[in-house]
């Protein structure tokens, strides 16, 4: 793989990651969003993979293989289950509507490149010029985790978050080590099991998975 190639392609896929961060602020339904997620996720492990091929570590591309398999299949798959049991499956009423939410995520990404200059003059690569784009991922994962009210919409915020931390890892590393990745990626699958079947709980004993609802009954 040529360096120019190899810039390009990595390039895009970091910005599809951080792209589709910003399309589930803009999607109201929930099955779009989990459709989203998984973009996210393939776009992730291409990344692994980018770079793996153009250093020649195995162990790399191994790594995006198994990103693809849980964060791109496994996990969006176990979340659609819970959606399609949701009559109510849209995110109707966001803390902060879809208009203020894009220019929020525009302002946060002006944040994550203005604040990490100092960090990629210290890692003087082509992945490592990309960095303020995985902060971005990250930051914009926060803002859809606080400012959603569906239980399905903060765990896709959660999600988020975890891929922009992933895709840091990627740029400033050069890939993490395969049992740091697998590690992480079983925590958050075992996370997600967890919280499909507490939503499946609360759903079949209340009806309902949205917060303020939930917090009416508790008053």
């Amino acid at each position: 793989m040529s360096t120019s190639t190899y810039a390009s392609a990595l390039g895009l896929e970091a910005a599809a990651v951080l792209l589709c961060a910003v399309v589930t602020l803009w999607r109201r339904s929930l099955s779009a969003i989990v459709r989203v997620l998984a973009i996210q996720g393939l776009a992730l492990a291409s990344v692994a993979m980018v770079i793996g091929l153009h250093r020649h570590d195995v162990g790399l591309v191994v790594v995006g293989v198994l990103v693809l398999g849980a964060k791109a299949v496994v996990i969006p798959t176990l979340i659609t289950r819970v959606v399609r049991g949701d009559p109510a499956s849209r995110e109707t009423q966001p803390l902060v509507n879809v208009p203020a939410s894009l220019v929020a995520a525009g302002a946060l990404t002006f944040l994550a490149f203005a604040s990490t200059r100092s960090v990629t003059s210290l890692v003087p690569t082509t992945a490592g010029r990309l960095i303020p784009i995985g902060l971005s991922a990250v930051l914009v994962g926060f803002f859809a985790l606080v400012t959603r009210r569906k239980a399905v919409s903060q765990i896709v915020g959660i999600l988020l978050v975890d891929n922009g931390v992933a895709l840091v890892a990627f740029l400033a590393t050069a890939g993490v080590p395969l049992l740091v990745e697998l590690g992480a990626s079983l925590d958050v699958l075992l996370a997600v099991i967890v919280l499909r079947v507490l939503a499946t709980q609360l759903r079949s004993r209340l009806g309902s998975l949205d917060f303020d609802q939930l917090t009416e009954l508790h008053d």
